[in-house]
């Protein structure tokens, strides 16, 4: 016991340095990992916006039909639901694995925070 006591005592024992070091690649870890999930999310979510816009446009080109009554299917809250409905088929497409936009606006980011990461660790070596 007498033996560990000294070592964490002795001035010559450089111990800084490694857990420096290792905090470093624990946080960079940790950063790419929330980058990584922050980028698919981004993807994800985006995708689903632009279909739910094009599904928003395709439903206002072709949901009214020539010569109906536009006062009979009149209803305040139509539009809202319909909305969200739409909203919601563009997420649930995304979450199917949607038209591949996601995928590869998720690799172009991916690419681009590695380079990111890659010119980080060329100006701070650890």
């Amino acid at each position: 016991m007498t033996g560990i006591s000294s070592f964490s005592n002795n001035p010559g024992v450089a111990i800084g340095p490694l857990t420096t070091n290792a905090e470093k690649l624990l946080r960079h870890a940790v950063s790419t990992a929330t980058e990584n999930t922050k980028i698919e999310k981004s993807s994800k979510d985006f995708e689903s916006i632009l279909l739910g816009s094009w599904l928003q446009q395709a439903e206002q080109s072709f949901g009214s039909l020539p010569g109906e009554d536009a006062e009979e299917d009149a209803d305040s809250g139509k539009e809202q639901f319909q909305g969200i409905a739409i909203q919601a088929l563009g997420a649930s497409l995304t979450g199917s694995g949607g038209i591949g936009i996601a995928r590869m606006i998720a690799k172009s980011l991916h690419k681009a925070e590695d380079a990111r990461v890659d010119q980080a660790a060329k100006i701070h070596p650890s």
